[in-house]
């Protein structure tokens, strides 16, 4: 089995700014380069020929580059705790419609439509039960509340295949689209 994703890599520079902007939060699982990614579209666990189905179905997607800047910081939270810290990603606009366009792209292959709303993120941290004080995730979010950089372009939807392991997941990119 296959577990996939779509996602968008921001360029170098800005992936180095999000490495800079983290830390301050014990126990927090932060993100390296490599797994710095803003998500279009979680897939799930496929078998091989619907993965082959659906990297033909995303070669059908096509958009122009999304131009886009990191705008201020997050988290998402279960349960009343907080299991991730992101930076957030403005316009949501163009990356709202890239996202319908690959849902509607996967659901001509059988894969369910995504009911969540979306919300465009980098992830920068996950925390599992009991990492991170509440005091110190607040003061995270609260020093780096005015996060933001320059617009810049996203050139390409990959498609990753996502690998669980003892450390986390670790992702690859199996096949690249670049925007008209």
């Amino acid at each position: 089995m296959h577990r996939l994703f779509v996602a968008l890599r921001p360029p170098a520079a800005i992936r180095a700014q999000l490495i800079a902007a983290m830390g301050d939060v014990p126990h927090a699982r932060w993100q390296d380069d490599e797994q710095l990614h803003l998500t279009l579209r979680f897939i799930g666990e496929v078998d091989r020929p619907q993965a082959e189905d659906i990297a033909a179905a995303l070669g059908q997607v096509h958009a122009e580059a999304p131009r886009v800047a990191i705008a201020g910081v997050g988290r998402f939270e279960k349960g009343g705790r907080t299991d991730a810290i992101w930076a957030g990603v403005a316009p949501r606009e163009p990356l709202a419609e890239l996202h319908a366009r690959v849902d509607r792209a996967l659901g001509q292959d059988g894969v369910e439509p995504d009911r969540r709303a979306y919300l465009p993120h980098i992830t920068l941290a996950r925390l599992s039960r009991g990492a991170g004080s509440a005091p110190a995730i607040e003061r995270f979010l609260a020093d780096r509340a005015g996060l933001s950089s320059a617009a810049f372009a996203l050139d390409a939807m990959l498609l990753y295949e996502s690998r669980l392991g003892r450390e986390g997941a670790r992702y690859e990119a199996i096949a690249r689209y670049p925007f008209d």
